[in-house]
């Protein structure tokens, strides 16, 4: 029963090439130059080293043989190096302009020692603007999703916030949108990549612990007083 149970899921879940090939397919579908980038990445180091066998090798054609697949391997990965960057922007396009995108983002989109959480820090409930927080070695960076207009003074009040619990930290404020002053959302993970260094690693996870920590609690309902609350007694049959 178990071997039928592993076979019907083998059979469900594609190969690792036919994964690749749906996804070269989605990327192409939003992005009509990534297939034309993909194919010089690969070209350029296959003519490499083919100059360089032709160049270096003295008509040894084991030698050419060698130079030739160093370039088709290098060809292979820089052009698969190029679909995964160009298939992350694809998808970040998809939801750009969403609510709860750069949550998205910081959920699964961030390296170099960033932490980031898909949950905001503020929100407003009619505009749906959020303030998202995430901390690197560059410090604390706050977030926000909608227009600068209504988002700035959301922004400002997060940083006071942490400015006061955190003092020696580095705060910074980025905006996503199509503002001036704001940028796309495939950018916002470069834009934490190449901030400043200011945090070890340790004092990273001190941090994120300390901040998340004292975040506070969504709003109890007006109209609800936990220490009046009774319980409900059973009725009578």
């Amino acid at each position: 029963m178990a071997r039928t149970k592993d076979a019907s899921k083998a059979q469900k879940e594609p190969g690792r090439m036919k994964q690749m090939w749906q996804v070269f397919q989605m990327t192409r579908r939003y992005d009509s130059t990534a297939q034309w980038l993909m194919l010089l990445g690969f070209l350029a180091p296959v003519l490499v080293g083919l100059g360089l066998a032709l160049w270096l090798s003295e008509g040894n054609g084991f030698t050419i043989a060698l130079w030739v697949v160093a370039g088709v391997l290098a060809g292979l990965l820089i052009a698969l190096v190029i679909l995964g960057r160009r298939a992350e922007r694809a998808a970040y396009s998809q939801i750009e302009g969403q609510p709860g995108a750069v949550g998205a983002v910081l959920r699964s989109g961030l390296r170099g020692g960033w932490v980031g959480n898909e949950m905001p820090v503020a929100v407003n409930g009619k505009t749906q603007d959020a303030v998202y927080r995430a901390v690197g070695r560059g410090g604390v960076a706050l977030i926000s999703e909608g227009p600068v207009s209504r988002t700035k003074r959301m922004l400002d009040d997060e940083q006071r916030k942490v400015t006061r619990i955190l003092p020696n930290v580095p705060v910074m404020q980025i905006s996503v949108g199509d503002d001036e002053g704001s940028i796309a959302l495939h950018k916002l993970p470069a834009a934490l990549r190449k901030t400043k260094k200011a945090l070890t690693k340790p004092e990273v996870l001190a941090v994120s612990n300390r901040l998340n920590s004292l975040q506070t609690s969504l709003p109890i309902p007006k109209g609800i007083d936990p220490m009046k609350a009774r319980p409900q007694r059973g009725k009578m049959r």
